[in-house]
């Protein structure tokens, strides 16, 4: 989830600095570092489109394995299970690859910021907003990262301008979110807890991606390396906290177990490693689109396997929500001259203030 929808999801995570605030997916989802040049790599043996398949499956699911595993272990305990996971899982793909943790106090201290916003605080407040919400309630939720992006991009990215479109899907965007949440009915039956809770950890996934663009982006490390310092760091955030706020388990069941080793390994460290692969094939505006597909999937699993129940106007709500994402993600094209005809010379831009700085 890193969004996992955008979220993050999502986030943009290209050689070069990103040119605007990513979807925050990728729950997310999303969850990540930015890359830095590595060299060419080899293409995939898989297709790219049944690796977003993949992701899109994986990160929508996450939502049902979260309700499962607080079934049984405390919200604490799940989300630092899911990061314990997904480390490991990152660690050994950085064993393989020969890759080494980031080095300078600085990076990690970045780090240290940016895991607190990306992983242990949404990934918390996720599993907390599942006791008393549906697990198809929380996949929407994450759907609003990229509507909090933007209006955070507005304030803190100066190089973000808004356009008609762009403000246009953001009303649409806000107005899918009252559909959902059933406006009209007062708000009837609605835990307020749990979607303030779910609503929140979507929007931690924007502010902390404007952390890592104002202090990581461009970095020399690679991005395996990054993220596998940054969820490192999440894991002893929640190792620190976890015993001040629950005790040990009594007894292991093995669904709700497998549902956070789950969670972790396929959710969080497998899933990353998919949407790094396909950033680098298909690009990420491409890469990003799987943002749209999370909440479809998270519903799906939440009404099929769980039994929860849905009224007309949480699926409504949800494309409602998902088309004004979409509008503030796009960009208008720019007309190509007719041939013949010059094009029109563009106005110089303004320098842009640097974004990071190399450690």
């Amino acid at each position: 989830m890193s969004y996992e929808i955008q979220g993050a999801i999502v986030d943009v995570m290209s050689t070069a600095v990103p040119s605007r605030l990513p979807s925050a997916a990728s729950s997310s989802a999303a969850s990540a570092s930015p890359v830095s040049p590595s060299g060419p790599a080899r293409r995939p043996a898989l297709d790219w489109r049944i690796r977003f398949a993949a992701l899109s499956t994986v990160w929508g699911f996450s939502f049902l394995l979260i309700k499962v595993g607080t079934g049984a272990y405390a919200p604490f305990q799940v989300t630092f299970g899911r990061l314990f996971f997904g480390t490991a899982v990152l660690a050994v793909a950085m064993a393989v690859r020969r890759e080494r943790l980031p080095q300078g106090l600085r990076t990690w201290m970045h780090l240290t910021v940016a895991a607190f916003l990306l992983n242990a605080l949404p990934f918390s407040l996720f599993a907390y907003s599942e006791l008393t919400i549906p697990s198809t309630l929380a996949g929407i939720c994450n759907a609003t990262s990229p509507l909090w992006g933007m209006i955070l991009s507005l304030v803190a990215l100066s190089e973000d301008r808004p356009t008609r479109r762009r403000v246009a899907g953001l009303g649409i965007g806000f107005l899918g979110v009252l559909t959902v949440l059933g406006a009209w009915q007062g708000f009837s039956g609605l835990d307020f807890g749990g979607t303030a809770m779910a609503l929140l950890a979507s929007l931690s996934y924007p502010i902390g991606w404007i952390y890592v663009r104002r202090t990581l982006a461009g970095s020399s490390h690679s991005h395996l390396s990054l993220t596998g310092a940054q969820l490192l760091l999440a894991t002893v955030q929640l190792a620190v906290v976890t015993p001040l706020f629950t005790s040990v388990p009594t007894s292991f069941p093995l669904v709700p177990l497998l549902a956070v080793v789950a969670l972790g390994a396929l959710g969080t460290g497998f899933a990353l490693l998919l949407q790094y692969g396909l950033v680098a094939e298909v690009g990420p505006t491409t890469a990003q689109m799987v943002t749209y597909f999370i909440p479809v999937i998270a519903t799906a699993a939440g009404v099929a396997l769980l039994n929860e129940q849905l009224s007309w106007n949480t699926p409504v709500g949800a494309l409602i929500v998902l088309a004004g994402a979409a509008l503030t993600q796009s960009r208008p094209k720019t007309p190509t001259p007719p041939a013949g005809q010059p094009s029109q010379p563009r106005r110089p831009r303004r320098p842009r203030r640097p974004v990071g700085q190399k450690h």
